[in-house]
């Protein structure tokens, strides 16, 4: 039986949280045991905004290391980074002549990293055509995607028909893949926002490369709500409800488990234990990545995935250029 495909990736424009830990990394843990797995470190679209060089270069190896120390076996599942497969930014620029100006305009997340801003680069605005063609190159059946990505997994499925009913049957019609459990770790000083690395305030979220110390210190100083049970009410106490969930998920207890060992203890026995589990989830993890740095053997296994997904890739370019008109030699 063909196994279905799985294409993802994250950014390099900051260091990896608990957030994408709990909510990606994990789940592409699991996924590369039983599907064929694609995972790219998305550096062309980190450009979308200003980046240093150096900078980009670091994180760009950073977040690949990550994905190798979080348990993604480079034997089972393809590792690369997405400037380093040219077809992606051929097949974007196809994608972007398909792509009709309102439906660009349409994107929230477009509308949010633009706001208040006196200028916006044209790449912001049309990255999700990009994107689409991220997915499109593989032939993904599905995509891990969060909320905010919704939407423009809904561009790559138009995108996809619409290539189909004008060229001819060539591109599999992608499904999003939403965990029932971890998807969305939030801030630990807003409930309502989701933890993320671009926050300002490094005090909102927990990067992966903390150390323990400093983990501690975040979690003693995460915002709470009013009174001192700690009880899952995401309605009426969604800041204490936030880190139950973080809690339930880096411990595999129950969330009525977790209430019942803190029952008439108060947040402060919680948020030091919780600080204390955080920390034997994520040292190992730390280690990891240290040995894999030091090794000296990223590079060579970024160049392996480079030449796998290339392979594919090529393979898709070549059919799509061949029935758009283009001479292929």
């Amino acid at each position: 039986m063909t196994k279905l495909k799985v294409l993802s990736g994250m950014q390099p424009s900051g260091q990896l949280t608990l957030g994408n830990y709990i909510g990606a990394l994990r789940n592409y843990v699991k996924l590369q045991h039983t599907h064929e797995c694609y995972f790219m470190v998305v550096d062309m679209h980190a450009v979308t905004v200003p980046q240093e060089p150096a900078a980009l270069k670091e994180q760009s190896e950073s977040v690949a290391a990550l994905y190798l120390a979080a348990g993604i076996d480079p034997k089972a599942a393809t590792v690369f980074l997405q400037s380093t497969v040219p077809a992606h930014a051929e097949l974007g620029w196809l994608m972007t002549t398909l792509t009709y100006m309102g439906e660009l305009e349409r994107m929230t997340q477009f509308k949010d990293k633009s706001a208040g801003k006196e200028s916006v680069g044209a790449g912001l605005f049309t990255y999700p055509s990009l994107m689409a063609a991220d997915i499109m190159l593989y032939n993904a059946d599905l995509v891990p995607v969060g909320d905010d990505q919704k939407q423009h997994l809904e561009l790559t499925r138009d995108l996809a028909q619409r290539f189909n009913g004008r060229y001819g049957d060539t591109f599999t019609i992608p499904k999003g893949y939403i965990p029932e459990v971890g998807a969305r770790i939030m801030s630990l000083d807003d409930a309502s926002k989701k933890m993320s690395k671009s926050n300002p305030n490094a005090g909102s979220y927990i990067a992966l490369l903390d150390p323990p110390d400093v983990i501690r210190k975040k979690i003693s100083r995460a915002v709470t709500d009013s009174g001192r049970e700690v009880k899952y009410d995401p309605a009426n106490k969604p800041e204490v409800s936030n880190l139950i969930s973080i809690y339930s998920a880096v411990t595999d207890k129950s969330v009525a488990d977790i209430e019942a060992m803190y029952d008439g203890q108060g947040y402060g026995p919680f948020k030091k234990e919780l600080a204390e589990a955080v920390v034997a989830l994520i040292e190992p993890l730390q280690q990891s990545y240290r040995d894999i740095r030091e090794s000296g053997e990223l590079h060579r296994i970024l160049k392996e995935g480079q030449q796998k997904a290339s392979e594919l890739a090529e393979r898709t370019l070549r059919d799509v250029k061949s029935k758009m008109g283009f001479v292929v030699l």
